[in-house]
């Protein structure tokens, strides 16, 4: 592995665009386009206020920045620097913005949840959809970009509603049995909608053997920087056999939203895997076996997992502790690598390139690049499929 220079960040704002060509980064009310391969800077826009949120659309176009003080998102394209959309939710607030896949409509989530509205780039329509639930994760599309599921509050009961994306439709409709459901995912083949509650529970619904959805598949380097090759003599992975005793965490009873049940899922690129964190044990990162539908592997860390991502082309799992290392899991084994530098840099989160060579590490003020060799096998002290670690 190496590293790139250290350069300069904003709220954790750093992403890579799907087509793997450009690197943005935000510093204050600043946002930064670079070119992956040299890392120079290619566009510098600057916004009305500073950016909270950014993201990338599909097609790598255009790259949206959601000021939610001010209640703003402006659009900014790649092709045409001059060119910019600015759209103002106005009295009704903003907390939350989102793409559509097709990369030319926004979804913005009015103040209090009141409703999602849907801004079109191209025609200036405007949609509007009613009782979206205030939740971790609401909102996921399916990988070929047909469908939305939305999680809802409705009569103080939990729904998910399904949507046609071409036509903000709705498609399909049904409670889900959760006590306060916290975020919903689409699986990677689009066949499987995972719904976490926060009282420890998963629960899920899967498609007919037929269904209706006819949903495709949709899979989700630079050159090395001058730096240090990393090392991993300083930290290691213990093997321990089932059963092990985990470091778990008592909520507060007296304290309003405490931390409970699963607080972030994930599913790997093949399907075979899905990635947990329960907030009761935060230093630990359960890993089941979908296929069989048992546990296939628990990591524990010395210190509460502050953020895990999936390699976008294989089973390899990314996991930071806010400390400086960054953490490498495969089914042949998992390492740490201590990330190089005078400063002291604490990984509090990252993002792979969807090539999976390479992936930013984030800090509080500033990020770097992670480069992975291609023909390198995750790993130094390898553990056996299945082993509980």
């Amino acid at each position: 592995m190496n590293f790139s220079e250290v350069f300069k960040l904003s709220s954790l704002l750093c992403k890579f665009s799907p087509d793997g060509k450009y690197l943005a980064s935000c510093v204050q009310y600043r946002l930064v386009i670079r070119d992956v391969n040299t890392l120079q800077i290619l566009q510098l826009y600057t916004c009305l206020d500073q950016i909270q949120h950014i993201e990338w659309s599909a097609d790598s176009l255009f790259i949206l920045c959601a000021m939610y003080k001010r209640g703003l998102v402006q659009v900014w394209s790649l092709e045409q620097p001059e060119w910019h959309c600015r759209i103002d939710e106005g009295s009704a607030g903003l907390v939350a913005s989102c793409w559509s896949p097709d990369g030319r409509h926004i979804l913005n989530t009015t103040e209090f949840h009141l409703r999602i509205t849907v801004w079109s780039l191209c025609t200036k329509s405007v949609s509007y959809i009613k009782y979206p639930k205030a939740c971790q994760q609401g909102i996921t599309f399916t990988r070929d970009g047909r469908y939305m599921a939305l999680a809802e509050r409705r009569d103080c009961k939990d729904h998910v509603s399904v949507f046609v994306c071409s036509d903000w439709q709705l498609l399909r409709h049904f409670d889900t049995e959760t006590q306060d459901l916290a975020g919903i995912e689409w699986a990677p083949n689009g066949c499987v909608l995972a719904v976490w509650d926060t009282c420890l529970e998963v629960v899920y619904k899967e498609a007919e053997k037929n269904p209706r959805l006819a949903l495709g598949r949709l899979a989700f380097p630079p050159p090395r920087a001058a730096a240090g090759p990393a090392s991993t003599t300083e930290s290691k992975y213990e093997i321990a056999s089932a059963p092990v005793s985990l470091q778990t965490l008592k909520p507060i009873a007296d304290r309003a939203n405490p931390k409970i049940g699963i607080g972030a899922l994930a599913f790997s690129p093949d399907n075979y895997f899905l990635a947990t964190r329960n907030d009761s044990v935060p230093n630990a990162v359960w890993i089941w076996d979908i296929q069989k539908l048992r546990l296939f592997v628990v990591l524990e860390q010395l210190s509460p997992v502050r953020f895990f991502q999936w390699d976008p082309q294989q089973p390899r799992l990314a996991i930071c502790t806010g400390g400086g290392k960054v953490y490498l899991w495969s089914p042949a084994g998992c390492v740490s690598v201590q990330v190089p530098g005078e400063g002291d840099f604490q990984v509090l989160s990252l993002c792979w390139h969807f090539s999976g060579d390479s992936l930013a590490l984030l800090s509080k003020d500033h990020f770097c690049l992670c480069f992975l060799e291609t023909e390198e096998r995750v790993g130094t002290t390898f553990g056996r499929p299945g082993d509980h670690t």
